[in-house]
């Protein structure tokens, strides 16, 4: 009989319906689980593709869409015919994404020759893979940026962006000023009417697969730029060429440090050319100043010399204290004033007139003069004549000048200011000085810029300033008639115009320090023409001519000739004598 099978002790055998083993146990148990995981799933996916979607979305959008600003065209400066003195030409920036470049050495290479830059310094940015964003090169033209695409590397951008031209060179140059890379201006006008010019930059919002590159047929959302306002000049282009050009010559001619000059209208206050010139050494020839540097005329100071002489006479003749005809009968050849001694250049008669102490420059009679009128109204003119401040201009790093107070005044005082000498004034303060008695004795404030034309294209005309009076209209009319008296047959008569009448006076001043040689001068000359009805007025500084001569009869009364013959010329104003036989 078989044996019947042995049971462990304290175990019985399991029947249907009783406990299930533990391995079945274990499955089930699992089931429920990946139950319970599927559905937290599922509700996240809901709530992914529901509540968080919109967040998710912008997330993605972030990643592959690139905001670029798109710089505004900056307004057109032209001169007062609308000649284009200064204008932006639509270019193209090439950016890169360094994230995506896995080669920046090589793209270096290739592209560093294309667009004129450092391969070294290119593949150093190219490189930077904390940076999404680097330049490749700005403000490039057509054909650079053809060659660049030919080369089919992924992860570049290209962008417009306006750079700025100038159509004349450097024409007007430090008037008009220049701009630095990103448009900016830096000076002259482009830095003082930034506001104006700059307008509005634009936006583009381009979307870019994983390697940088823009997705053929994305969505773009452009802002487009609005462009500045244009300015329009007073400058007449033509007078200003011509004044360059000659004013060049002559410093060269007279081997002069540098020379500056302005032509301007005596109605208005306008200026149609304000030229500063570069003198030339050993390796380059003089040359109208560039761009970049300062608008001498209002920048640089001066001691006038005898040009400031027409301001004692024009005093003391308002004043009442003489007149062109009043005679002096002990104008020596040199007068002491304090410690200082003051001697006149050139022999004349002991008995002079107010008309020939001007006429001749006469430094002891101008000093007899000033004595009369006394400091305390010398001082007066001085200041209604407009030294000691700026002009209305307001140009950028313009200088008001040097004039010490009153109360500063010393011994010699009454003896150097009155011939120009302890004072310095800037070209243009000088200018207006003879502008005024052209005018009649009103001064009028000079100007640049006569307009602005908007985005529209609509013009906004600069108001005149309102003119003020500085002496009556018979002091002026007396002092013009003893300027046309120093052209006619004193010390200017060099700047003699073929067919006008002609007014104006000379200057040559020695510079500091006065008593260590070699001496040093500076050369000018101011008057108006026609001298019976003003209309233009001019004044030429040279700076340290070194030339066959130093006096401003010899070296700046000649170009003021040329300069003004051209001007009146050119602005069509008719002869008021006959041509000169």
């Amino acid at each position: 009989m078989p044996a019947r099978p042995r049971v462990a002790p304290g175990r019985s055998r399991a029947r249907k319906g009783t406990t299930l083993p533990p391995i079945r146990l274990r499955l089930g148990a699992l089931l429920a689980a990946m139950l319970v995981c599927f559905a937290a799933i599922g509700m996240r996916l809901y709530d992914l593709q529901t509540r968080d979607r919109p967040h998710l979305s912008s997330l993605g959008v972030g990643q592959r869409v690139q905001t670029i600003s798109i710089s505004a065209a900056r307004g057109s400066i032209f001169d007062r015919n609308g000649v284009e003195l200064a204008m932006s030409v639509p270019q193209t920036t090439i950016s890169a994404d360094p994230r995506v470049i896995d080669d920046p050495i090589g793209y270096a290479a290739k592209l560093a020759p294309i667009v004129m830059t450092d391969q070294a310094a290119l593949a150093e940015r190219l490189g930077a893979k904390h940076s999404a964003f680097a330049y490749v090169g700005r403000k490039l033209d057509d054909d650079k940026v053809k060659q660049v695409k030919a080369l089919h590397l992924t992860g570049l951008s290209y962008t417009p962006e306006p750079k700025r031209f100038y159509p004349s060179g450097s024409l007007a140059g430090p008037v008009i000023g220049f701009v630095g890379t990103d448009n900016t201006g830096l000076g002259g006008l482009e830095s003082q009417y930034e506001k104006q010019l700059t307008g509005t930059a634009g936006e583009v919002r381009v979307e870019r697969d994983p390697q940088g590159n823009e997705i053929p047929g994305s969505s773009r959302v452009v802002q487009a730029a609005k462009p500045g306002d244009d300015l329009v000049l007073t400058i007449d282009q033509s007078i200003q060429w011509n004044t360059e050009q000659v004013l060049t010559q002559q410093v060269a001619a007279a081997k002069a440090k540098g020379g500056m000059a302005i032509v301007a209208d005596v109605r208005t206050g306008d200026i149609l050319a304000m030229v500063s010139v570069d003198g030339g050494d050993p390796t380059r020839p003089a040359s109208r100043a560039p761009n970049s540097a300062n608008n001498t005329p209002v920048t640089s100071v001066f001691e006038p010399g005898s040009t400031n002489k027409v301001i004692t006479m024009a005093g003391a003749i308002e004043e009442g204290l003489v007149s062109p005809d009043t005679t002096f009968d002990d104008i020596y050849s040199s007068v002491k004033v304090g410690d200082t001694q003051y001697d006149d250049v050139e022999s004349h008669p002991s008995t002079m007139s107010v008309a020939d102490i001007l006429r001749e420059s006469s430094n002891v009679g101008t000093i007899k003069i000033a004595s009369m009128l006394g400091k305390t109204r010398f001082d007066h003119y001085l200041r209604a004549f407009g030294f000691g401040q700026k002009t209305a201009l307001d140009f950028a790093g313009e200088s008001g000048g040097i004039l010490m107070p009153l109360q500063n005044y010393n011994d010699t005082s009454m003896g150097s200011m009155p011939i120009g000498n302890g004072i310095a004034v800037t070209a243009l303060q000088m200018l207006d000085v003879y502008m005024t008695i052209a005018n009649g004795g009103m001064a009028r404030s000079p100007r640049l810029v006569a307009a602005t034309i908007d985005a529209d294209g609509k013009r906004h005309d600069a108001p005149l300033a309102a003119p003020h009076l500085v002496v009556s209209a018979n002091t002026a009319s007396q002092v013009n008639s003893m300027l046309q008296g120093v052209v006619n047959g004193g010390t200017g008569m060099a700047a003699k115009l073929d067919g006008y009448a002609t007014a104006g006076k000379t200057g040559t001043a020695r510079k500091p320090p006065y008593d260590k040689p070699p001496y040093k001068y500076v050369a000018s000359f101011a008057g108006f023409a026609p001298a019976d009805s003003p209309q233009l007025a001019a004044i030429v500084v040279l700076d340290e001519p070194a030339g066959v001569s130093y006096f401003a009869s010899e070296v700046a009364a000649p170009v003021f000739k040329q300069v003004m013959q051209f001007a009146l010329t050119a602005e069509r104003i008719a002869p008021s004598q006959p041509a000169a036989r």
